[in-house]
């Protein structure tokens, strides 16, 4: 079951983009960490570790997809040591919403994220979180 799941989310993604854009178009006005109901991608999130029981809670983050470039330096120096090029984010979107979501729910302990839609400006992550035996 869940490889047609699967198999119909990557038609949906691939052919009919409208129908996700629709859903994108709500999710920019939300705030930036939404817990929500089920996850968008059931077949990623069983893979991810999911289990549709008390304790498990899946969250929604919006990462904004600019900031990876460092700013030029108005003071005057050599092109070499401007340290502009060659500059890599050391931590991934992932991850980062990862972080985010453990900061919105201290209680809960993140299984993984996964990856659901981006756009020009934002890019959104769900995030598997499980209440930690604390």
């Amino acid at each position: 079951m869940y490889k047609q799941i699967r198999q119909t989310w990557r038609k949906v993604y691939k052919d009919n983009r409208s129908v996700i854009k629709v859903r994108a178009e709500k999710w920019r006005k939300e705030h930036s960490i939404v817990r929500i109901e089920r996850p968008t991608r059931l077949d990623r999130a069983r893979s991810l570790g999911y289990k549709a029981k008390q304790g498990y809670i899946i969250v929604r983050t919006k990462l904004s997809r600019s900031g990876k470039r460092i700013k030029r330096p108005t003071s005057g120096r050599r092109p070499k040591h401007l340290g502009v090029l060659k500059i890599k984010t050391k931590v991934n979107y992932r991850k980062t919403a990862i972080n985010r979501a453990k900061e919105k729910y201290p209680n809960m302990e993140a299984l993984n994220a996964y990856y659901v839609y981006k756009n020009g400006k934002s890019i959104w992550y769900e995030v598997i979180l499980k209440e930690s035996k604390n």
